[in-house]
């Protein structure tokens, strides 16, 4: 047995069982996703802790003994950069628009993000510039400002660019998980082959860590239907990556007939995961104290950027505007100061992994107690829990690992996908998904 310091953290902050961390085992691959911080412990811990959580489901709905749980390390890197993995129909994806990435500024640097078309023109309008000005010219002008201002300028806009700052010693972390206090008596899941088999989740979230976690659940047997607002499309490379093992349909919540059928999913829904900004859904009858007062069984995860108090907690938010602002992006810089990245978007898939983690967990508690359970994550939280982890020794090995990526390939609506393999890992679990991704917002909004 292995008793890994970050799975057993990880577990111990989702689960109250801690000691039930040490029946993990780990098979390694050395130098996988290489930083200078503890990214390929990161990985491997929430993988670890979902492929635990759903073993621990799986083993109490069925009265059974614990499945046997082993994390390939292999499976975990190639999963946790999945988008650079993808291929459609030979095609390679594109991940950053031009527009998005680390540009100086006249007193230091700045990281935007505008590959949402909606984005970059906030972006351009906030700075002053037409509205088709290329990267060049974002350049030029940004060179002309402060970083801070460039910063509170988009924010005000409703743009997205945020400072390139070091790690603040003084400012306390955010924890990994919250876990309100609230809930009553759900539904009793009945034995089933798959630990979240016939399990409902309403998935309002976007751009990767949410995905992630619903496209976990997917795989795992839950019914996952993702709602999106008609107004905002989704990259249909993003969702020829994070759709796979759920369904995809449109819906206005601001019209009084979406409201109608919203009300109604969420009464036979088992789970809802939210990826919005704190407070952004309250409108919708979303927050967590009125669906557990509606929906007093339900389970609520909600995922945000910049964690859920503080002066930070209403700002928009991706894995690259986190590394800027919490430090990471100024750790990994290279020997010219020009600002780094890890080497995969880990606050993404981590959270995305933990956030599948604690709904399992809470699925288990539920299945125990009878009682929902009302969850908070943040990528800022898993970027604190990644900065106070032991950073790797000088002698670690370097380099890409062993070079096993772990892909497979799928028919889909946008063509023929190679993509990576899902990493979870107990005796049994399935190796693939049982459907690929539907064209986004193509499905109905109804229960299977």
């Amino acid at each position: 047995m292995t008793n890994d310091h970050p799975t057993a953290q990880a577990w111990a902050a989702i689960s109250d069982t801690p000691e039930l961390a040490a029946v993990v085992r780990h098979r390694p691959a050395p130098g996988t996703l290489p930083s200078r911080l503890a990214v390929r412990d990161l990985a491997r811990a929430t993988v670890a802790v979902c492929s635990l959580a759903a073993a621990q489901l799986l083993a109490t709905r069925n009265a059974v003994p614990l499945p046997a749980v082993e994390v390939d390390e292999d499976a975990v890197a190639t999963a946790f950069v999945s988008e650079r993995h993808l291929r459609i129909d030979g095609r390679t994806p594109v991940s950053f628009a031009p527009h998005s990435g680390f540009f100086r500024t006249a007193d230091g640097w700045v990281r935007t993000h505008a590959n949402y078309p909606h984005h970059r023109t906030r972006l351009l309008a906030a700075l002053g510039l037409p509205a088709g000005a290329d990267a060049a010219g974002l350049a030029a002008e940004l060179a002309t400002r402060e970083a801070v201002d460039v910063q509170e300028t988009a924010y005000a806009a409703g743009a997205l660019a945020v400072a390139v700052a070091q790690v603040d010693p003084a400012r306390p972390p955010l924890p990994l998980v919250e876990t309100l206090a609230g809930g009553a008596a759900g539904r009793t899941l009945p034995a089933a082959p798959l630990p979240a088999a016939g399990v409902r989740v309403l998935d309002l979230t976007r751009v990767i860590a949410g995905p992630v976690a619903t496209r976990t659940l997917g795989l795992l047997g839950a019914d996952v239907l993702r709602l999106d607002a008609p107004q905002l499309p989704e990259s249909e490379d993003a969702q020829a990556d994070t759709g796979f093992g759920k369904r995809s349909a449109r819906l206005d919540l601001a019209d009084p007939a979406g409201r109608a059928v919203l009300d109604g999913l969420l009464a036979e829904a088992d789970v809802v995961v939210t990826g919005y900004r704190p407070y952004a859904l309250d409108r919708f009858g979303l927050s967590q104290d009125a669906l557990a007062e509606r929906h007093p069984g339900l389970i609520t995860a909600q995922l945000c950027a910049w964690g859920w108090t503080g002066p930070w907690a209403d700002r928009r938010g991706f894995d690259s505007l986190v590394q800027a602002g919490r430090g990471i992006a100024a750790l990994e810089s290279g020997p010219d100061g020009t600002p780094g990245v890890l080497p995969a978007q880990a606050l993404d898939h981590g959270t995305g992994y933990l956030l599948a983690a604690g709904v399992l967990r809470a699925l288990t508690h539920r299945q125990l107690h009878g009682l929902g359970s009302r969850l908070r994550f943040s990528l800022a939280g898993t970027a604190d829990w990644l900065l106070g982890l032991p950073r790797p020794g000088a002698d670690e090995p370097g380099g890409g690992g062993r070079g096993r990526p772990r892909l497979a390939e799928t028919p889909s609506p946008y063509g023929l996908l190679r993509h990576a393999l899902p990493p979870i890992g107990y005796a049994g679990a399935p190796v693939t998904w049982t459907r690929g991704p539907s064209r986004w917002g193509t499905d109905r909004p109804s229960w299977s």
